[in-house]
């Protein structure tokens, strides 16, 4: 069993790295986890608390204030496995909310073993499932730790038929707990067949000693180690044919075969601890670093140009390989941006072949742009670890990268290469931004482009009448705005997001646009004889001339094009933008001296007005094609939710791992709180999309309320 080393200079090889993201669902333990790794690898003298705002991971005053995590933590340890190797061990604490996934699509872009973290108390629960479909779509290893295994009503094995019936997942529980909930003192060790004290005389002791198997566990602790013996030498041919011969496989030779099926994802090992009394810790560090693939073993995959030679990231593009060589070219993959008050922007990267060193100079691999390498360091929480030189596979930051942003590669030379992109994470929910002063509205746009730097699943629309900023959930943009003062000292007060009716002429017309004024000197005199007629939803705006014999020239027609246009942007009798309409010009009159473009523009916008007083208007409510992904069990629930919001069901399936997927067709108005909404009614596994689809007249007219 190891000791911790606090100073050991792990060895720069990839094969002794280890990149693990801690996922599970909000309230499983990471961050609780991750400290007392850090703690027990000598990282950090003490473990802090999450309740205390002292965390290594949570150290954000958002974070704080919530206790919970919001963005994603890394911090780096030393750890001296069984072996005697010290392993770098960088960990990517990931939040558990639906709010802030984007932090978990990071953390599985570079990350090579994925520990998913699942609470003994609760089992597995909708963010359990989330971070697992994300891992299989990453083609992410897995390794479970059944965490806060001395709390009132922890059952490890509870939790393993849990997953068992969960996940279509080959589970090898790798240990059985000595004692359960308050009673917690170790951990039995399947393989070797030994236990894991960590307790004596009432103390907690996080070191442990090893002790024979205690007699009220041994019969289950043995049938299970010939359970999993079997399992792992199955896919070992040599080891399963010894086996059947009679002969005993070595723990080490078990591990090893153990170690490539976690690799390949044949496997993943169950294993449990307690991260407030120690227990189990030190092994789950242990294990990580002899079970869990290095870099070594996964290369990284990069995006290549298409056929044509273009570099754009694409979906389509062919993909090649970079393993990690350390005396390969330079390549790093920045996933992530922070604004640090005192640093400037602190630039997180993983380096996937080469090496980097301070003073090193690093060019974007898209854009050529050239950055010096300043401040080299490595993260624990919001310490800054200075070194010197990181190789590949490692895990480092460095300030004042000016051209990095985050998904962006940098490498020695500018070369058609892209990091492949990370999952789309369109908004569900958004606020408009008022600035509080003049001064705000002026630092505005330039700080929420830094804060979608920082955060890519930010989306800002500054196009309209409104600033609209977008996210994931309620607490995203909570979060973010508070960013938005505490970092840029930008001031907003929010409203809710117009939505954005339109209004189109009900029948067609014919009017007359008239101009004649004459107060000395040149006067301004136009008149225009206009059709207005409606066109089918989403045609726009046609404008035709049908004017013979010169009655109004030529010259004066694009004039009255764009003052029809103004008139229709300017909106209708109920104040919003008009659409859809086919304005022809088919008589008027002209004077040789008083006409001019600015008259007949007025005349087109005056003719326009007239029509849709004449022939009256309808309200067009905008639509949006929404795709709503739930479990079986919720699909009713959901689609009558859905109906009562006025949707009209296009189109339902299954997926193959049992949900539902439901196409429909949503007002806007009606998907304004949906999201909460949709989480509230499926306990938190329901997810949407949405997108504008087309526009449709708004049933009884103006003044439909949104939910």
């Amino acid at each position: 069993m190891s000791t911790s080393t606090p100073g050991t200079t792990a060895g720069s090889a990839p094969r002794r790295v280890r990149n693990v993201a801690l996922v599970g669902h909000s309230g499983a333990g990471k961050t609780t986890l991750a400290e007392a790794f850090l703690h027990r690898a000598g990282a950090i003298p003490r473990a802090g608390s999450v309740a205390d705002g002292t965390t290594v991971c949570d150290h954000e005053p958002e974070e704080v204030a919530r206790g919970i995590s919001v963005s994603l933590g890394v911090a780096h340890l030393d750890w001296t496995a069984p072996d005697g190797a010290t392993y770098r061990v960088t960990l990517l604490d990931t939040p558990g909310s639906p709010d802030f996934v984007g932090a978990v699509d990071a953390a599985l872009a570079v990350a090579d073993l994925a520990v998913v973290v699942v609470s003994a108390v609760d089992g597995v629960r909708s963010g359990t499932e989330e971070v697992w479909r994300l891992c299989d779509e990453a083609g992410i290893p897995r390794l479970v730790v059944v965490s806060q295994e001395d709390r009132a009503r922890a059952s490890f094995r509870t939790v393993l038929e849990d997953l068992r019936s969960s996940f279509a997942a080959s589970f090898v529980p790798l240990e059985l707990p000595l004692g359960e909930e308050q009673s917690l003192h170790g951990v039995a060790d399947v393989l070797a067949e030994r236990a894991r004290e960590y307790g004596s005389d009432g103390r907690a002791d996080w070191r442990g000693h090893d002790e024979p198997v205690p007699d009220d566990v041994r019969d289950e602790e043995h049938a299970l180690h010939d359970q999993v013996v079997e399992e792992i030498v199955t896919h070992d041919d040599d080891q399963l044919e010894a086996y059947l011969a009679g002969e005993v496989p070595a723990v080490a030779d078990l591990e090893r075969t153990l170690a490539q099926e976690v690799r390949d994802g044949e496997a993943v090992p169950v294993l449990l601890a307690s991260a407030l009394t120690g227990v189990g810790v030190d092994r789950v560090l242990d294990l990580v670093c002899e079970l869990g693939p290095s870099p070594a073993d996964r290369p990284a995959v990069v995006l290549l140009p298409d056929a044509a030679g273009s570099p754009d990231a694409a979906a389509d593009r062919p993909t090649t390989e970079v393993a990690a060589d350390p005396d390969g070219d330079v390549l790093v993959q920045v996933f992530r941006t922070v604004v640090d008050p005192y640093v400037g922007q602190v630039s997180v990267f993983k380096v996937l072949s080469g090496a980097v060193a301070s003073g090193d100079r690093l060019v974007d691999v898209a854009t050529g742009t050239e950055d010096r390498v300043h401040g080299l360091f490595r993260l624990r929480g919001r310490e800054h670890v200075a070194v010197e030189r990181v190789t590949a596979g490692e895990v480092a930051a460095a300030a004042k990268l000016t051209a990095a942003t985050t998904g962006s590669l940098l490498g020695g030379r500018r070369t058609p290469v892209a990091a492949r992109a990370l999952p789309a994470r369109p908004p569900v929910y958004a606020h408009a931004l008022r600035p509080v002063s003049q001064p705000d509205d002026d630092k505005l746009s330039a700080s929420l482009a830094r804060l979608v730097a920082e955060d890519p699943t930010l989306h800002v629309d500054l196009a309209g009448a409104q600033a609209v900023l977008g996210g994931l959930g309620e607490t995203h943009l909570a979060v973010a705005l508070e960013r938005l003062e505490r970092s840029f000292g930008v001031h907003v007060t929010t409203e809710p997001v117009q939505v954005a009716y339109r209004e189109t002429i009900a029948r067609a017309v014919e009017v007359e646009g008239r101009l004649k004024k004459q107060s000395g000197g040149h006067g301004q005199f136009a008149v225009v004889q206009l059709r207005v007629s409606p066109l089918p939803r989403g045609a726009g705006f046609e404008f035709v001339s049908s004017v013979v014999g010169g009655a109004v020239p030529r010259q004066y027609l694009p004039a009255v094009e764009r003052g029809v246009a103004e008139a229709m942007a300017a909106g209708g009798p109920h104040g919003y933008p008009v659409v859809d309409v086919r304005v022809e010009i088919h008589d008027g009159k002209a004077h040789s001296v008083d006409s001019s473009d600015m008259a007949f523009r007025t005349a087109g916008a005056t003719g326009l007005r007239e029509a849709l007083a004449a022939g009256g208007t309808v309200v067009l409510e905008p639509l949006s094609a929404v795709t709503v992904t739930v479990p079986v069990d919720a699909q009713g629930d959901v689609m009558g939710d859905l109906s009562a919001r006025r949707g009209h069901i296009t189109a339902s399936g299954s997926l193959p791992d049992g949900r539902v997927v439901v196409d429909a067709l949503v007002p806007e108005a009606e998907l304004v709180r949906y999201v909460l909404d949709l989480r509230s009614l499926t306990g938190g596994r329901g997810s949407f999309t949405a997108r504008p689809d087309r526009y449709e007249v708004l049933p009884g007219g103006v003044g439909a309320t949104a939910r």
